[in-house]
């Protein structure tokens, strides 16, 4: 008997060759059609060829097949997106900024999603316009897998991974360090995909790391197995792909798979590549993969010449088709452009639920909640109240993750997590490494996967470095027309303490208010502290939860305890004092030195608490100014276009008739919180300066 030798260069049986060919044509002739036809008739504005990186990207997403993958891409990933299943018709469409597809005409064309209604295979989260923003959130997602299959007990989580593509510049990036050390660290099944064309745009890749190769300077990585190798060669690339993702599947741990591509366009459509020196175009031409391929699957009698030909022009044909279809599509409706900022409800009042993201899509059952407090035992200061509300919460609900830096064994540097780590273990309450973005892109990542994380930023100013992934957490829902969201509860102490000083006690909450899909809540006690904590924690929307440093232990501050079902819904002020001469509206530190301020002058003053500022209670404001006349704006963050500027707008708006005297403001100047004691005083808002105000606008 004989036996015939194996032929290790054979086309690997485990890929659909037919397909992958398909793909791979399909997607060049949708740049080809774009860029010839659609770009010159100003009906695509955005276009980024994936020549050269497209076999190696469809080959990866055809052996994405688990139900519990998950994969984010960038700008260049449209082949990979095919692969996964994404509709021809929404792939041209969306460029063309049509209504439907994955975005509704909300975001650039390239910028996909692909959400995997069928749930069989992966799913791709929605693309951010930052480079380097997909990373971390995958980390989020890989630690999900452990904590469904180990944790939560569900095995049909074993073998998923997560896949996070990118290029060799957006190794550079906070964001792919922050995920490596994220990932590492924890031993997680993510594979980082690298993409090696040699350039950022034109910054070659020794501008971005010495001697101009990142992957080798990683090789000294604990925990990381470093995969390497050419992705344009049919026998190479499958060969190589196939064992990446073996080995994260394995549960080994996480790998970074190189692959060596060329980009056989521009950057974009206007990119003339002239800052490449010719013999180098004309190598990376030379190493087309798609040329390749076909030879390949000829040689080996996959398929003919013929067939390919039959192959191609199915290809071109189904894009025009698609194309044809696109341009009948509508132009989006503009009376629906305000949708979704924030979870809906439809006429009947029943939640519109996103398809991806948070505890609403992932089924969970909410226990019963009540608007009035049932005040129990001592006062509690707003420290203890927001540790037994978290308590609670991750007693009652599996889905719920406390983290960040100093969270865990320590309890925060507030304390307000004390205990909390010995009582639910290290994968409830723990720690991360020190990075922002990384502790929020975490965040997104387990919250598609259907949990409730509840990250910490330490202070207010350590947020700056996690301003994209906040920025892009807050945009999911409306970007892709309610198809992701990603609700979580971001803590943030801030503000000044018993002293101030430019970092640590920052306000600064307006840009909260500004950022798109944000809420924002500033309670002002401890009973507030839970019921806006918990409404937060059983809600559909990302919030940020401002914690003020000087209300921690604040003795005014301290109420009893509210009761475990207790909430405050948002967008629905406190009036602490009735009056009919003056309104004063104020949140956060503020609100004792107002109130403070009112009962020693007994002069009919009223005073609000809007307790939160996004979304805030006009309805409550208006209708108080109405009826007395005058209006005092206090808040701590800056004067110049401070959250107290939106409110004045709106009452000179909407009560500009009902007005007595001018709406006046008390703020802190456009300063930073300053350290020594007599400077804070001159710069925050003291009782004494509040009722000087007072007597100042009652006298008008």
């Amino acid at each position: 008997m004989t036996v015939e030798a194996i032929d290790m260069n054979a086309p690997s049986p485990d890929f659909n060759w037919q397909n992958v060919a398909h793909l791979l044509l399909l997607s060049r002739a949708m740049d080809d059609i774009e860029e010839q036809e659609l770009v010159p008739a100003k009906l695509v504005f955005n276009q980024f060829s994936a020549r050269g990186h497209d076999l190696a990207q469809i080959l990866i997403g055809s052996l994405l097949n688990h139900p519990h993958d998950g994969a984010t891409g960038y700008y260049r990933s449209r082949p990979f997106v095919l692969s996964l299943g994404l509709d021809i018709v929404d792939a041209v469409a969306s460029p063309m900024a049509k209504s439907g597809g994955y975005s509704d005409g909300r975001d650039i064309g390239v910028v996909c999603n692909y959400p995997n209604k069928k749930r069989d295979g992966a799913m791709l989260f929605p693309m951010c316009g930052g480079v380097g923003s997909q990373f971390s959130p995958i980390s989020g997602w890989a630690q999900s897998i452990v904590y469904h299959r180990d944790q939560l007990k569900d095995e049909s989580y074993r073998g998923a991974i997560g896949v996070s593509m990118g290029g060799d510049s957006s190794m550079s990036t906070s964001g792919f360090w922050a995920a490596l050390n994220i990932s590492t660290t924890n031993n997680l099944p993510h594979l980082f995909y690298i993409e090696d064309n040699g350039y950022g745009i034109s910054v070659p890749q020794t501008v971005q790391t010495p001697g101009g190769d990142q992957v080798a300077n990683l090789a000294a990585y604990k925990n990381l197995k470093i995969i390497d190798g050419d992705g344009t060669c049919p026998v190479q690339a499958p060969k190589l792909i196939k064992n990446a993702i073996d080995y994260v599947r394995s549960g080994k741990g996480t790998c970074l798979l190189r692959l060596r591509v060329p980009r056989l366009c521009g950057h974009t459509f206007q990119d003339t590549q002239t800052y490449k020196p010719a013999e180098m175009v004309e190598q990376e031409q030379a190493n087309d993969p798609l040329p390749k391929l076909k030879d390949f699957l000829e040689q080996y009698q996959i398929i003919s010449a013929k067939q390919w030909k039959n192959i191609e022009e199915k290809a071109y044909q189904q894009v025009r088709d698609a194309v044809e279809q696109a341009k009948q599509r509508p132009e989006p409706d503009t009376k629906k452009l305000k949708r979704y900022v924030y979870a809906e409800k439809d006429a009947s009042g029943k939640p519109e639920i996103q398809l991806r993201g948070g505890l609403y899509a992932s089924g969970y059952n909410f226990p019963v909640v009540s608007q009035e407090p049932n005040p129990q035992g001592a006062r509690l200061n707003m420290l203890t109240a927001i540790r037994q509300t978290l308590d609670f919460e991750l007693s009652i609900n599996p889905k719920v993750l406390v983290f960040g830096e100093d969270v865990g064994p320590k309890g925060g540097v507030h304390a307000a997590t004390l205990g909390l780590n010995q009582k639910y273990g290290d994968y409830r309450v723990f720690d991360t490494s020190l990075s922002e973005e990384g502790i929020i892109g975490r965040s997104v990542g387990m919250a598609l996967a259907g949990l409730m994380p509840v990250p910490e930023i330490q202070f207010r100013k350590y947020a700056e470095p996690a301003a994209e992934q906040l920025t892009d957490t807050g945009i999911m829902r409306w970007r892709t027309n309610n198809q992701f969201a990603a609700p979580m509860v971001v803590r943030i102490p801030g503000g000044f303490a018993g002293r101030g000083d430019p970092w640590h006690s920052m306000s600064d909450e307006v840009e909260w208010a500004h950022k798109t899909g944000w809420q924002v809540a500033m309670p002002s006690n401890a009973e507030d502290a839970v019921g806006l904590l918990r409404y937060a924690l059983r809600d559909n929307n990302p919030t940020i939860f401002f914690e003020h440093r000087f209300l921690l232990d604040n003795r005014w501050a301290r109420r009893p305890y509210p009761g475990d079902d207790y909430i405050v819904e948002f967008g629905r002020a406190k009036t602490l004092l009735t009056g009919d001469r003056l309104t004063i509206v104020t949140w956060g530190a503020m609100v004792e030195r107002c109130e403070a301020a009112a009962l020693n002058l007994d002069r009919g003053v009223e005073v609000i608490d809007l307790r939160t500022i996004q979304p805030w209670d006009k309805t409550c404001v208006l209708e108080s100014v109405k009826k007395t006349g005058r209006c005092l704006i206090v808040h701590e963050d800056n004067l110049t276009a401070g959250f107290g500027a939106e409110i004045a707008a709106t009452l000179a708006k909407e009560a500009f008739f009902d007005l007595d005297a001018p709406i006046e403001r008390l703020t802190m100047p456009d300063t930073p919180n300053p350290h020594n004691i007599h400077l804070l005083n001159a710069a925050v808002p003291t009782q004494q300066s509040i009722e000087a105000a007072i007597l100042a606008l009652l006298a008008i």
